[in-house]
């Protein structure tokens, strides 16, 4: 195809610039930065870390979250020393906690206990990590809005459809190559684990093996059956014998068995409600239907009324699936259908389960599990890694492989920690796996991979020897967005990838590259430097889904696709490539006699990929992976033992909290030029300290992939170093343009077929905004499968960070998304997809210009993508750019004396410091404001009461100016009924909770001392509510004004208060200048002294 024929992106001026004074009301800021720590983060089987630090910064704010919420227990997850849970077991139970799970070789503890009690598991000398569960979001495939233009060569996948195809492209790995070549090397004798959101039972390409064999060997649930909201669990209360049983009103015929110990429940499709079930399990249009389920306490037999009789006699007995493979359906199936109209199910059970958490103390009874997917994604994952479909050509990765699903999601939508950690545990350890995919995670601030569940795989890996692969995720195309767990070191993490070839077959839409890392996939580094992610496959796929959904269209392409097809994209789909064709390797491996380990067939198939040229490593990592490579060099047992430990400087937001405070293993520069970080252009020195731990003593240093004119970034020379001695090493980069400036850098003995240890380093140069006129701008072609970005250094005291983009043809979408200094995007998943110009919701989220107000200060990223399969010719405009920035004399005035109901003139100047703008001034209801500088110790909590008006707009509380800039406050606000309505928990004591348009009434105000290092500290306490009823500051202007550089501009208002303020408040009003886009641009503020009645 030739590149002629691809539609080359807008050209276009994304321009941004700062407001240093005034407050801007257009949503979408970030919090602030937590200030530096004296104390750094645990390694495992550290001694002697500070408590605090071994509960990860995100779990400590799910831990407020709990507290304020109310939330009287609460699940921890701990990691300890190995072979030293019993006593973690013992301190624990000490602390009034129900241990759920324990395996002592890995050193793995989950218990519930009171949520005051939380924060002392970190004083157990044995705990290394503690984490609280959560849910964790589903990942959803990355959607592409808008139409193509329906026409292509290709016409959907069909039996003639051959190995080799854009659909499901396992070519783009080397899969269909290799096993071309070795037919038997297909997967046979590999077991996969999925870990996910659970696998149709019943669709043909998940039915046998190339062999013959079954293809899913068991099916699992592996959430917790108290705790996680999951109703496929029920607890087995209550007890009945006889021939028949009443039950919640109705008559029960239960089976004839001498003694039998029968407990009854009911499963209720409505629990479903959530899910893509839509509380309709049997696929009959209603969603009030319900079933009994029976169950024998000395058998373990479990029956389930699917018929809906009452009568249990005329159901078979189950038992779970390893068992005999036992399948039941809710619903019937009519077989003149395409669909198919009932939904399989398995059970399970588990004894002896202490109900202490649900109120049951010293109550143990058992649960048994319906087990049904809860989404189509697990399915999906499953076909992409190992589908075997029937007379077809076109298959998984590892049609031959045999699968272990484990269901790790609940129907109210996302997956749990507990279950993505103990369903690990589960599928290596007991179901004894070969490998395993997780296509699941989420993204913290702080993601260096040092917490509980990455400690945890990591040690999964080392102790059996099972690798694990797990998708980066789909927060890119920022910087530093790599998912958790795929952040844990010895974790393969995969990125996704796409050809010009799947983007016309899976799009309907042509591209220009070859190859290219997927927008949404998420890149590295992680927080400390550390490579990831690891390596690229490709990320759309026509798949398995569920027999029993609807067939989804896909509205860009001509075709249809039949039921039990369809096209996701994502990280998630990326990550059963790769796990897939490892799978490949290991069949080939275990028909050799050949044993692998871990390291090894990382090192083999990162050493081996296909480095697509003009991409950063920081978004493929090692490179598209190529099996038909790996294997060369696999079976020559190649040795990959662990080579140099690095430890590599680390400037960003958060360096201060990795477990070596600034220290990490690759270099990392994300810091402000003033503050440590690199300028364009600048030569400067990044110090390496390089271990050997094992391997021959001489060390090479390469960078394969480096590009001098782009980055410069230079390696000293070869040395010799004995073991467990240290080599300093200097590294001297000179990026010569702004940006991100990314490279590998190798370190390997000579003449070795594969990677030593590999260093990823990533330095990046940033627009300043600290000097007139506050702006930076970037302009260009964009094909439509590539997304540019900007950075730009945001200065303390910023008020707002005004984003315009300009330059866009009438119909094109584009989009621009805001990645904050700590990694994290700005706009909520939820509304990303409607900032696109022209076919996006511009009440949602305003596609050419957003103002991030408050942000946060360091280096943003904002990032421009085309949509993906938008087709309308694109037009150059003339670009725009914005720079704003007024000085308003005088920025604070008080009146000495003003009297209710009688206005008082105020005359400012304002003058405009940088380039040309349209100016207004506003005004607005009064603020009653009130202020005090309180201390507060460790633990203490200060309580405020705030007396609301009717017609209050906005309601402000804050705290601010710690006399310990490392200290934490947190704010919790609740309504006059006691409900919690505003939360601040950053890790910092500057924090601000804003309410807007609160109800009148009295407001409670919390402020927890959460963490004073010194004991005990000052703060500053203000709470402040606008409201009409006290008044308003009148502005005289017309409309908007053009404001020259250099010029002034008189404006006059009134300021009238209608009432006095309460005792120990004063009142004010403020005075805010805006530009075009009603981005806040320079403010004012009028205060009374005194206020007077007529």
């Amino acid at each position: 195809m030739r590149a002629r024929t691809s539609r080359i992106g807008n050209v276009a001026t994304l321009a941004l610039a700062l407001t240093l004074g005034g407050a801007t009301a257009i949503p979408a800021s970030a919090e602030p930065l937590p200030p530096p720590s004296t104390t750094g983060g645990v390694s495992d089987g550290a001694k002697g870390a500070p408590d605090k630090e071994k509960m990860s910064s995100h779990s400590q704010e799910l831990l407020i979250e709990a507290e304020a919420a109310g939330k009287s227990r609460v699940t921890v997850m701990t990691a300890t020393e190995r072979g030293k849970t019993a006593e973690v077991v013992k301190h624990l139970t000490s602390l009034g906690a129900t241990i759920g799970y324990v395996h002592d070789k890995l050193g793995y503890v989950r218990a519930s206990l009171p949520t005051g009690k939380a924060e002392q598991v970190s004083t157990i000398p044995q705990v290394k990590y503690v984490d609280l569960d959560e849910i964790v979001s589903e990942p959803k495939p990355d959607p592409a809005p808008g139409t193509g233009t329906g026409s292509s060569p290709w016409t959907g996948p069909s039996p003639q459809t051959p190995a080799e195809n854009p659909y499901l492209p396992t070519a783009d790995t080397g899969a269909v190559a290799f096993t071309k070549k070795n037919p038997t090397y297909d997967g046979r004798g590999i077991t996969i684990g999925v870990l996910d959101s659970g696998i149709d039972l019943e669709h043909p390409a998940l039915a046998t093996t190339t062999t013959g064999e079954r293809k899913i060997s068991n099916w699992i649930t592996a959430t917790d059956p108290l705790l996680e909201s999951d109703p496929t669990w029920r607890v087995m209360l209550n007890r009945v014998s006889g021939e028949t049983a009443t039950f919640r009103g109705a008559n029960w015929k239960l089976p004839h068995r001498d003694d039998a110990q029968y407990s009854i429940d009911i499963f209720r499709e409505s629990s479903s409600a959530r899910s893509e079930f839509k509380g309709d399990i049997d696929r009959n249009g209603k969603t009030a239907d319900s079933w009994g389920v029976l169950y024998d306490y000395q058998t373990h037999d479990i029956w389930v009324d699917t018929d809906g009789d009452h009568d249990f006699t005329n159901n078979t007995p189950m038992r779970p699936y390893a068992e005999k493979n036992q399948v039941g359906h809710f619903g019937k199936d009519n077989p003149s259908t395409r669909v198919q109209e009932n939904v399989p199910f398995v059970v399970e059970y588990r004894t002896n389960v202490d109900l202490t958490p649900i109120g049951h103390a010293g109550t143990t009874a058992d649960v048994i599990n319906i087990g049904t997917v809860s989404s189509a994604h697990g399915t999906h994952v499953a076909g992409i890694a190992a589908a075997n479909m029937p007379g077809w050509k076109m298959q998984g990765a590892a049609p031959g492989a045999k699968v272990v699903s484990a269901e790790a999601c609940v129907y109210a939508g996302g997956c749990t920690s507990v279950a993505l950690t103990e369903g690990m545990i589960e599928l290596v350890a007991n179901q004894r796996v070969d490998i395993v995919n997780m296509s699941i995670g989420g993204l913290p601030a702080l993601n260096d991979g040092n917490n509980t569940r990455s400690a945890l795989y990591n040690r999964i890996i080392d102790e059996y020897g099972v690798q694990i692969f797990i998708s980066a995720g789909n927060s890119g195309a920022g910087t530093n967005t790599i998912g958790d767990p795929s952040v844990a070191t010895d974790a393969v993490s995969v990125a996704a990838g796409a050809s010009k070839d799947t983007w016309l077959a899976n799009y309907g839409a042509k591209a220009k590259e070859e190859y290219w890392a997927q927008n949404y996939s998420s890149r590295g580094p992680r927080e400390d430097g550390g490579f990831k992610p690891n390596i690229m496959a490709p990320g759309s796929a026509i798949s398995a889904v569920p027999m029993f959904m609807d067939p989804e269209d896909i509205p860009q392409v001509s075709y249809k696709l039949p039921v039990g097809l369809s096209m996701f994209n994502g990280t998630s789909m990326a990550s059963p490539q790769a796990t897939g064709a490892a799978a490949l390797l290991l069949s080939a491996a275990r028909q050799n006699d050949l044993p692998v380990t871990p390291a090894q067939l990382r090192a083999s198939l990162e050493s081996t990929t296909r480095f697509i040229p003009g991409l950063e490593p920081t978004a493929q990592g090692n490179g598209l992976i190529r099996i038909d490579r790996a294997w060369p060099v696999l079976r020559k047992a190649p040795e990959a033992s662990n080579k140099y430990a690095i430890s590599a400087p680390v400037c960003t937001p958060l360096a201060h909290l990795l477990a070596t405070p600034n220290k990490g293993e690759g270099i990392y520069n994300r810091c402000d030029a003033t503050k440590g970080g690199h300028k364009a252009g600048q030569n400067r020195t990044y110090n390496v300290t390089i271990t050997r731990t094992s391997w021959p003593p001489r060390g090479h240093i390469t960078h394969p992939h480096l590009d001098r004119q782009r980055r410069n970034l230079l390696s000293t020379t070869p040395w010799n170093s004995p073991r467990k001695t240290l080599h300093h090493s200097r590294w001297t980069a000179t990026p010569k343009r702004l940006g991100t400036h990314a490279d590998i850098l190798d370190i390997t003995p000579r003449d070795n077929a594969i990677h030593g240890t590999r260093m990823m380093a990533d330095i990046i140069t940033s627009n300043a905004l600290d000097t007139a006129p506050y702006t930076a701008s970037m302009a260009g072609n964009m094909d439509r499968v590539r997304a540019r970005s900007i950075f730009v250094t945001v200065p303390e005291k910023t008020q707002a960070l005004q984003v315009n983009l300009a330059g866009i043809a009438h119909g094109s979408a584009v989009r621009f998304l805001a990645i904050d200094p700590l990694g994290m995007p700005v706009e909520s998943e939820e509304i990303q997809n409607r900032c696109y110009t022209s076919i996006g919701d511009a009440k949602v989220c305003p596609p050419t210009s957003r103002a991030y107000t408050n942000p946060c200060p360091g280096v943003w990223e904002i990032v421009r993508r085309r949509q993906p399969t938008h087709t309308r010719h694109i037009q150059l405009l003339p670009p725009y750019r914005s720079a704003q920035g007024v000085t308003v004399d005088p920025a604070e005035k008080t009146i000495p004396t003003a009297s209710v109901g009688s206005p008082t003139e105020i005359n400012w100047n304002i003058k405009n410091d940088f380039g040309s703008t349209p100016v207004r001034g506003t005004g607005g209801p009064l603020g009653s404001a009130h202020e005090e500088r309180p201390s507060i110790s460790q633990g203490e909590k200060h309580t405020y009461k705030v007396a609301v008006p009717a017609g209050t707009s906005r309601l402000e509380i804050s705290t601010g100016k710690p006399a310990d800039i490392n200290s934490d406050l947190d704010i919790v606000v609740r309504d006059a009924s006691g409900t919690e309505v505003g939360r601040a928990a950053t890790s910092s004591a500057e924090e601000t909770v804003t309410l807007t348009n609160p109800t009148a009434g009295t407001y409670t105000v919390e402020i927890d001392g959460y963490t004073i290092p010194g004991g005990k500290m000052a703060y500053d306490y203000q709470d402040v509510y606008y409201s009409s009823t006290l008044g308003k500051l009148t502005i005289n202007n017309g409309p908007l004004r053009t404001l020259e550089h250099g010029a002034t501009l008189p404006i006059t208002g009134e300021i009238t208060p209608n009432t006095q303020p309460d005792e120990g408040r004063h009142m004010f009003g403020e005075l805010t200048i805006m530009n075009s886009e009603n981005a806040a641009i320079g403010s004012a503020k009028v205060s009374i002294e005194k206020i007077t009645t007529k």
